[in-house]
């Protein structure tokens, strides 16, 4: 990738000035290569001789003139110069940008995949609801975001599993069951009282008659126990069904759905446990089973199995990491948690250190909070059901493509608000219009140049020299250092920023730049340019798990 070889020809420009004298001897620092802000100031620039002024005791712009001075430009470099307080910066030759739409068109619908992954093995586990309600928004943005990661880094050269863990025991599957049956009870005139740690959502009310229909009324037939048992199973069963077909409305779609439960029953429990004994790191105290995180840097110890016997969600949660690195081997794991997990990453590294596995193979992303809007109005009510606000309705509301672009829009770390009415304007004022309407606008361009029987296939790319032509060109080129950037930082709201810059400069070039004219050779110039922004901008919806309309 360019940027990575202006970085290489900066440092041996450095290494070859200290061995002239011409700097002084010092270790080098990062160098870092971005793009200017303002196009005046080249296509790329470094900073880096600010950081090295006081170790070589030498004003940065000294440095950055000794340094320019040593480069040897690569060949799609066209000049490189000095600009104050120390900056080195570089301009592309134009007749290589205009070779670059060749490129394009040449790659395809592989343009922008890079080989960062080189096939190691990533599980992206995210979403992760217990079964015991439907998903609501918040679950949305998490699993928008994962299954976008998971496109990015497949493009990026990894093998990725996609993985939903299912919560299948323990209390609140308990609480889910017992509510479930007292609806159930009272749903068939039965005297019940929904537990006070119980599920109260309508919802439940729903599944009761739903399983009624289904099954009759057997169920009161049973002991209490038995009966409370059996609708766990058959509870649980259900609400996998509707979050499976919800998710689905969103593109979502896993490798494996793993069970808690088959810790229990395959022994990854067990032998969790005895690796983290064997290692020191289990203590007895309080009437509890501890996992002694504390000698690992931990603020504090944490319960593995409670007074009565039975396991914590921690417990489980080693067991599961110790299934994913020590039984599957992944090279990483992805963990995307909601904000209420925050204060669970650091013992989890912390286990991970125990289990003699590398913490930093895990990657954990916090996603936080969704505010659900209508204009200035927050919206907290379903007006279907009168109590939460599912994820369903609110995809059947704005549909799935607006629901994947706002979920996007912020970083994961920033709780953000997503407002019903913007998302379903059709005008340059939501974004996810602004950017489909590109595409769909390239489209009717292309089908145009069909209907005229204009064969493109040999078009000049020297001729597009201008600069509407120019800068759109290096707005498409970009795709690869996004789909990088989104890999290695694992944040893909610059898709979703890359989109709308990309579609601005569309639009823009086709204000200024009449596409199909009476200049044959100009106009299959500029065909081959929209089609390969056609390429670009389509693989950037697809890798958000969009869809690229032909009209609108």
């Amino acid at each position: 990738m360019l940027r990575q070889e202006l970085a290489r020809c900066l440092q041996q420009a450095v290494l070859k000035a200290q061995q002239e004298g011409a700097l002084a001897a010092a270790a080098l620092p990062e160098v870092l290569i971005e793009h200017p802000q303002n196009p005046e100031h080249g296509d790329f620039a470094s900073g880096f001789p600010l950081r090295m002024a006081r170790a070589m005791r030498m004003s940065p712009l000294a440095i950055a003139e000794k340094v320019s001075q040593h480069i040897v430009l690569p060949p799609q470099v066209d000049k490189v110069w000095v600009a104050p307080p120390g900056f080195i910066n570089f301009t592309l030759r134009e007749d290589w940008l205009s070779t670059e739409v060749e490129s394009i068109l040449a790659a395809g619908e592989a343009y922008g995949n890079i080989d960062l992954g080189k096939s190691k093995r990533v599980q992206l586990e995210f979403v992760s609801v217990n079964p015991t309600g439907p998903l609501h928004v918040g679950h949305g943005r998490g699993a928008v975001l994962g299954s976008t990661l998971a496109n990015v880094l497949t493009a990026s050269g990894y093998a990725v599993e996609k993985e939903y863990y299912i919560n299948d025991m323990g209390t609140q599957i308990t609480n889910f069951a017992r509510s479930l049956y007292a609806r159930y009870q009272q749903c068939l005139s039965k005297e019940a009282a929904v537990p006070p740690d119980g599920y109260h959502g309508n919802y439940i009310i729903d599944l009761a008659n739903e399983i009624i229909q289904e099954q009759g009324d057997r169920f009161l037939s049973l002991p209490n126990g038995e009966a409370v048992s059996q609708l766990a199973e058959v509870g649980v069963a259900k609400m996998l069904q509707t979050i499976k077909h919800d998710l689905k409305l969103l593109d979502v779609v896993f490798d494996v759905w793993f069970s808690e439960r088959s810790l229990y029953r395959g022994g990854q429990y067990d032998r969790a446990m005895e690796l983290l004994q064997s290692a020191g790191y289990v203590v007895q105290k309080a009437n509890a089973t501890w996992f002694e995180s504390s000698s690992l840097g931990e603020d504090k110890d944490n319960v593995l199995v409670r007074g009565d016997g039975s396991p914590t969600y921690f417990a489980s949660d080693i067991a599961y990491h110790y299934n994913k690195f020590l039984e599957r081997k992944f090279d990483e794991v992805i963990d995307i948690w909601g904000a209420d997990h925050q204060g669970h990453v650091p013992r989890m590294k912390a286990v991970l250190k125990a289990l003699q596995c590398d913490p930093e193979q895990l990657k954990v992303i916090i996603c936080q909070l969704v505010t659900l809007r209508r204009g200035e109005e927050i919206v907290k009510v379903s007006k279907r059901s009168g109590d939460i606000i599912t994820l369903q309705e609110v995809i059947e509301e704005v549909g799935p493509d607006p629901c994947r672009f706002i979920f996007l829009s912020r970083s994961a770390d920033s709780q953000m608000d997503f407002d019903m009415e913007l998302a379903k304007k059709q005008s340059a004022d939501n974004p996810v219009y602004y950017v489909q309407y590109a595409h769909a606008r390239i489209a009717s361009i292309l089908r145009l140049a069909k209907q005229r029987e204009i064969d493109y296939s040999q078009g000049d790319v020297s001729l597009l020299t201008s600069e509407p032509e120019s800068t759109l060109i290096r707005r498409l080129i970009l795709l690869p250092e996004i789909v990088e950037r989104v890999a290695f930082s694992l944040e893909p709201h610059h898709l979703p920023y890359y989109a709308q810059d990309l579609a601005t400069v569309f639009h823009s070039f086709y204000k200024q730049c009449r596409v199909v004219s009476e200049d044959e050779a100009l106009t299959r110039a500029r065909l081959k340019l929209v089609k390969a922004s056609q390429l670009v901008l389509a693989k950037v919806l697809r890798l958000m798990g969009m869809s690229a309309p032909e009209k609108m």
